[in-house]
């Protein structure tokens, strides 16, 4: 369906950039009834909610005027929650005002507020900003509102969830009266509803977003993975896809740093997106996304909302976000304006019930599966050579020229061979995963058969036994990871029982186990014993003599993959304290720490007796070596009813102030008050 008549400079405009269909909410606002009307609007992120607000206060703002008049006081406000998402609302109204002769301002933070004061002190038609530095501009006096029409709040939800409240309503309270206020917002809870009730009259209400419906043009996939991967899975996934634009999205700026420098590390072309970068440095890294110059971003969710990259395929979820709403503003930054994407969420075997919480949440329908393999990989590669652009486009006679040169000198073999080392040169190679939802296929057990154990007892041996096998047990116990490593074996070693929380129900398996103990735990995999996986625990061997550092690390130790380590129950020995216990024979255990040769003259220590019941008297010499042992310090008859309490006296003090020996303490008299202190 065409657009409904717009202002011809408007219509002009939209066909020089190739809308020819309106979007449902722009055919909402150009109806009839909405005309000249405050208007509440929900609609799906990515739906041209930036042209739509565009065309619908266009009839305030011309009217039956051909252009716009000499810029003064602004006519028009739009307020944006970031920079981001403003100066893209900038660029969007510049081009659709750019043939009515209207001029566009900007002020946002982060820019210099020099040239934003000169641009309103020339005057302007329309002004978009945030709301903080709109605020400081007005109540710096350079921000002239007099004259306004229309003011826009868009992504309102969000200004709200950043906390600009207070500002929203010091801009709003500073207009006119008589304004038009069109309120855009994803959704509409009760804080959107509360502040469209103070500041907007009559509102039309206008609901594009169909909540059982997913979004149509995203198609959303969840990947299963190890906990240990991610980064692998983000290699695979981008390789897989080969999307002309890409967005990762990470929960910190740390996990933003280290992601871009792995990914930069392995060739790709990516920027960072986060909010520790300055605003040239984020407006420069969109504009190379924008460009082509680069095809990944890694952001936090400061690029959740808002910002519209046309070429924008594939959106990663490195890590799962903690609401439903900001995993659709994530997955929104694909499949706008008609295009379509995909949404990929790497799900770790520990996030599983999470992700599916999400998914739920937002209704969407997902397609879960296992990573992308290596195998997968080259095999999409060798597809996309044989469909490249480029065995369609016509030669030029240059062209021609080089290929029979290379043909007189190469066959074709040896030219389609070099061709493709130099496409795989430019391509990160694929990684290695475990898929962790899928079961691991194990070798059975050998066992003799009857006529082989025949055979032993007739030659006098004994049949091999097997040995018992514990319930639950999903894997081989092994003697040592560090088979075939320069490290020396620690299989003769004593060895100390650790337990984990995950087991076979979790998809455990020693694949991706090793590497967690590893990281928490501040050790290598030589030091790593037996690996005994149960239906929902994980038992394992650490070299005891390493054992208490082990214990201290996992304890200290933070992650995201929610394992948790502890000591074995029933099965950990008291580790002990090796700085100051003498390790040699008996001896004088007045100075701990030093070693004391046995003396040759004394015989061996007599055995010492049954301990004798508590209640039993204490013997007549205590210190008698007898064979009996000694009373202990604090050993008295166990009273029937009541224990003895101890009296807590109050030791004396002589005429001198010296406090007395312990024959000096004597018990306070209660009758008389206490003196001092």
């Amino acid at each position: 369906m065409p657009f409904p008549a717009t202002h011809p400079a408007l219509e002009r405009a939209l066909l020089d950039h190739g809308y020819l269909e309106p979007t449902p909410v722009q055919s909402a606002v150009l109806q009839e009834e909405a005309s000249e009307r405050d208007l509440l609007v929900s609609a799906q992120t990515g739906s041209g909610k930036t042209v739509a607000y565009g065309l619908a206060f266009a009839p305030t703002l011309l009217g039956d005027a051909e252009r716009f008049g000499t810029p003064g006081a602004p006519l028009a406000l739009v307020i944006a929650p970031t920079r981001e998402l403003a100066l893209q609302v900038q660029r969007e109204l510049v081009w659709l005002y750019g043939p009515a002769g209207a001029r566009v301002a900007s002020c946002v933070g982060g820019m210099d507020v020099r040239r934003e004061a000169r641009a309103l002190e020339d005057g302007c038609h329309i002004v978009v900003g945030t709301p903080g530095r709109l605020r400081d501009h007005l109540e710096r006096g350079r921000l002239d509102t007099a004259s306004l029409r229309v003011a826009v709040l868009d992504e309102a939800d969000e200004m709200l969830d950043l906390g600009f409240r207070e500002d929203l309503e010091f801009i709003l309270d500073s207009t006119p009266a008589e304004r038009r206020t069109l309120l855009f917002s994803a959704t509409i809870p009760r804080d959107i509803a509360t502040l469209a009730r103070k500041f907007q009259k009559n509102a039309f209400r206008i609901d594009t977003v169909d909540q059982s419906q997913p979004h149509g043009d995203i198609d959303y996939r969840a990947i299963r993975i190890a906990p240990n991967e991610i980064e692998h899975a983000v290699v695979n996934v981008l390789r897989f896809f080969e999307a002309r634009g890409a967005m990762i999205f990470c929960q910190t700026r740390e996990a933003v740093r280290h992601l871009h420098a792995s990914l930069t590390e392995r060739g790709f072309n990516v920027v960072a997106l986060s909010g520790e970068y300055s605003q040239s440095e984020r407006t420069h890294a969109l504009q190379a996304l924008r460009d082509g110059r680069a095809r990944v971003c890694v952001a936090t969710d400061v690029a959740a909302r808002g910002i519209d990259l046309p070429n924008l395929e594939l959106v990663i979820h490195a890590e799962l976000p903690n609401d439903r709403d900001t995993l659709l503003h994530r997955s929104g930054r694909t499949g706008r304006a008609g295009r379509k994407g995909t949404c990929v969420l790497l799900v770790p075997y520990t996030r599983r019930r999470k992700a599916e919480g999400l998914v739920a949440q937002a209704r969407v329908d997902v397609l879960w599966g296992g990573p992308p393999t290596a195998d997968q990989i080259r095999a999409a590669d060798q597809t996309r050579l044989m469909q490249d652009p480029a065995f369609s486009e016509p030669g030029t006679e240059e062209d021609q020229a080089m290929a029979k040169a290379l043909i007189a000198e190469r066959t074709p073999e040896e030219i389609a061979a070099a061709l493709v080392r130099i496409m795989r040169a430019r391509l990160p190679a694929p990684e290695e995963l475990f898929d962790a939802g899928q079961p691991v296929e194990r070798a059975p057990r050998e066992r003799p058969d009857k006529r082989q154990r025949e055979d032993f007892r007739q030659e006098g041996g004994r049949p091999p036994r097997r040995e018992p096998r514990e319930h639950g047990e999903a894997s081989e116990p092994r003697a040592s990871f560090g088979e075939g490593s320069r490290e020396p074996s620690r299989s003769s070693e004593p060895m100390v029982w650790f337990k984990m929380n995950v087991g076979r129900t979790n998809n455990a398996d020693p694949r991706w186990l090793v590497p967690i103990i590893c990281r928490l735990g501040h050790v290598t995999k030589n030091e790593i014993g037996v690996i005994k996986i149960f239906d929902r625990e994980t038992k394992f061997e650490i070299a005891e003599s390493i054992a208490p550092r082990f214990a201290s690390s996992v304890r200290r130790s933070t992650n995201d993959e929610n394992v948790h380590i502890q000591p074995a129950a029933g099965t950990l020995p008291e580790l002990r304290k090796t700085a100051s216990r003498p390790t040699g024979p008996r001896g004088d255990r007045s100075a701990p720490g030093r070693e004391f040769p046995a003396r040759p003259d004394r015989g061996p220590a007599p055995e010492r007796g049954p301990r004798p019941p508590r209640d039993a008297a204490p013997a007549a010499d205590a210190g008698a070596r007898d064979g009996a042992p000694a009373p202990r310090k604090f050993d008295k008859p166990f009273a029937a009813k009541k224990r003895d309490k101890p009296s807590f006296e109050k030791p004396a003090f002589d005429k001198s102030g010296d406090r007395g020996g312990p024959s000096s303490f004597a018990p306070r008299d209660k009758k008389k008050p206490r003196k001092g202190v």
